[in-house]
């Protein structure tokens, strides 16, 4: 891997952390600060189509079911799409107070993180995640 990708990939990692302790601390600026202003957000159930829509519901859920809770993040791969853009798929699930470091598979979600590159930093273009479903027995 190039020194450059090596750059990027710490980059995007950072970017990644830093969403990731604005929703520990229940900031919900400071959670999409990363974000473009044309972020998508997917889930099942719910499509919020700009950061400023983000923003608004992580602010409700951070106000309400959400409050005092934190995330659990297991990056699975990088993988960069030419020059400026890159697919993050990782493992994630909300922690709530008293939860265990690693909460239970049936809160688990496979998420993708789209990435882009603009004037030299990175940012969150698009996040959908879908439940881990449990293997079949």
């Amino acid at each position: 891997m190039s020194n450059s990708r090596v750059e990027d990939e710490a980059a995007i990692q950072a970017v990644l952390a830093d969403s990731y302790e604005a929703w520990a601390a229940g900031d919900a600026e400071g959670m999409v600060a990363d974000y473009t202003a044309d972020a998508t957000a997917i889930m099942p159930g719910s499509f919020r189509d700009s950061r400023e829509v983000i923003r608004q519901n992580m602010a409700l859920g951070f106000a309400g079911p959400l409050k005092g809770s934190s995330t659990y993040n297991k990056q699975l791969s990088i993988r960069f799409v030419g020059r400026d853009a890159a697919i993050v798929i990782s493992q994630a699930a909300i922690r709530f107070p008293g939860d265990p470091e690693i909460p239970e598979d049936a809160r688990k979600v496979n998420a993708t993180w789209v990435m882009e590159k603009r004037d030299g930093r990175w940012l969150i273009a698009a996040y959908h995640n879908s439940p881990v479903l449990a293997p079949a027995q």
